[in-house]
């Protein structure tokens, strides 16, 4: 059976790691999303650890910012799981970053097709590595 989690060690908190996403990451975009990752040590229990970045200059108010985060947040722990699944078959372990780059603020529904999107397009990119 299937967890729906997002527990706090899933979250993105080393700073070496954060900085090394932006310096050496590759990146997908998909509106409103782009996506920057870096492979990490491998590690069974936690396949991925998210970041996930609102800037501040098209979202003033912390308000709006923290209910996108929450929203980005949802729909990543809804459909996590077939990203998790090949990278545990790859025995591989990324830190990832998702920086929302809408200037207007989108419904939880269009978040979450793209979302999906988004997490398609890794799974292509980690299914084809050897």
């Amino acid at each position: 059976m299937l967890h729906h989690t997002f527990k706090k060690t899933e979250r993105l908190t080393n700073k070496k790691l954060f900085e090394s996403i932006f310096e050496k990451g590759q990146s997908i975009s998909v509106f409103p999303f782009k996506v920057i990752w870096i492979e990490t040590k491998p590690d069974a229990d936690i396949p991925v650890q998210l970041g996930i970045s609102v800037p501040k200059k098209s979202f003033a108010k912390a308000v709006d910012r923290n209910i996108i985060k929450r929203r980005i947040r949802e729909s990543y722990r809804k459909n996590k799981h077939a990203l998790y699944e090949i990278l545990k078959k790859k025995n591989l372990s990324i830190a990832l970053m998702l920086i929302y780059i809408a200037k207007e603020e989108l419904p939880y529904t269009e978040i979450e097709k793209k979302m999906i999107v988004s997490l398609q397009k890794l799974q292509e990119k980690f299914s084809s590595l050897t």
